[in-house]
């Protein structure tokens, strides 16, 4: 497990942030979401059709480039209701669409990295590839978990875009979960994370309309700022589910998620699946707490433990393999030949595929 470079001491208050400014208030007023409720159970495309790995074998993970216009429209032809992805803030106050904290180039044979908040959102976007096709991009590279610097190829390239255009572009009944990026290794004070939230924020105000949306994040001022600085959309807070430890003790347990969530008035909890697998009990806790609990994972992409989670009352699931997942949510949800006089769909699985998922959380729960 990891241990990241913060203190809990060092954890900004939010005794100190501004009061509610005036933003766009006709969208932000109060009370909005006093009966949140995720209407059923939901398939969120990760970073678009998938996330990517560049080292993987498997190609489903290089398919499209993550999070950019042409992976959200590529994931918006296929039954899901959302797409998660990254939004951070460029120097000058622009939201862009960027996973990494760190935008890997190379010049003359030398590789360099800038912090994605540092540069402008013009420099942000001459990476990699352009929209103008006489246009040369600065290469785009990508540091791996191992520290290898690789070079970002995927089968279909796009390049990277704004916020702003991922509404404009987007099939607009298509629902977005905005995750507000913030780095693990860096204390924000109140003030800057105001700086980083308003500009997000303005652009869901200006071109929003009636596109289901969520936030959350796993920073949990972010979260509950966001929560602060409006109320129409809800703010779902990211935790690991103890799968990982952190110094802010909030993000080491669903147990300290849940209390995050209802001390600041957050709607949700989205966790990663083990940390589900492994506290299985903490669910009723969540339900009993009205919150809505969503996960992501790897094990998202296994359909037997996507059926799972639909047995123990999860709402939602984000995914890479979002073809697969979607064609198996469909299957499960059919209606059986002796439910035919029953209207409300049933999940639907053989024998075989029972017995696996009876063994699935006992075998997580000891690793």
């Amino acid at each position: 497990m990891s241990l990241k470079a913060i203190h809990v001491t060092e954890v900004p208050s939010l005794d100190n942030f501004p009061e509610n400014p005036s933003l766009c208030a006709s969208r932000f007023s109060p009370g909005g979401l006093s009966s949140f409720k995720i209407p059923k159970f939901l398939v969120v495309g990760h970073r678009g059709h998938g996330m990517n790995m560049l080292q993987s074998p498997d190609p489903r993970f290089s398919a499209f480039k993550e999070n950019s216009i042409l992976s959200f429209n590529a994931a918006s032809k296929l039954p899901l209701d959302f797409i998660e992805f990254d939004v951070q803030v460029t120097r000058d106050g622009c939201p862009v669409i960027f996973h990494d904290d760190f935008i890997y180039s190379e010049d003359n044979g030398v590789v360099y990295e800038k912090r994605v908040t540092e540069v402008s959102s013009s420099e942000f976007m001459s990476y990699g590839k352009q929209r103008e096709t006489e246009k040369s991009g600065k290469p785009l590279l990508r540091k791996s978990k191992e520290g290898k610097i690789l070079k970002w190829c995927v089968q279909q390239d796009d390049s990277l875009c704004t916020l702003q255009e991922a509404f404009e572009k987007v099939e607009p009944k298509l629902g977005f979960n905005i995750e507000l990026k913030l780095d693990d290794n860096l204390v924000y004070s109140s003030d800057h994370l105001s700086r980083l939230l308003l500009p997000i924020l303005q652009v869901v105000c200006d071109y929003g309309k009636d596109r289901p949306i969520i936030f959350s994040s796993f920073h949990p001022d972010a979260a509950l700022l966001a929560r602060k600085l409006q109320s129409i959309y809800p703010v779902f807070f990211l935790t690991n589910g103890g799968t990982e430890m952190y110094y802010d003790v909030r993000r080491n347990s669903l147990e300290e998620a849940i209390k995050v969530c209802v001390e600041g008035g957050l709607q949700g909890i989205v966790s990663e699946v083990k940390g589900v697998f492994r506290n299985p009990a903490a669910v009723n806790r969540i339900k009993e707490s009205k919150l809505s609990l969503m996960t992501y994972g790897k094990l998202n992409n296994v359909a037997e433990a996507v059926f799972m989670q639909h047995l123990m009352g999860i709402e939602g699931v984000i995914v890479d393999h979002v073809e697969e997942i979607t064609e198996a949510v469909s299957e499960m949800m059919k209606p059986s030949n002796r439910d035919a006089h029953d209207t409300k769909p049933k999940p639907n699985f053989s024998e075989r595929e029972l017995s696996f998922l009876l063994k699935l959380i006992p075998e997580l729960i000891q690793h």
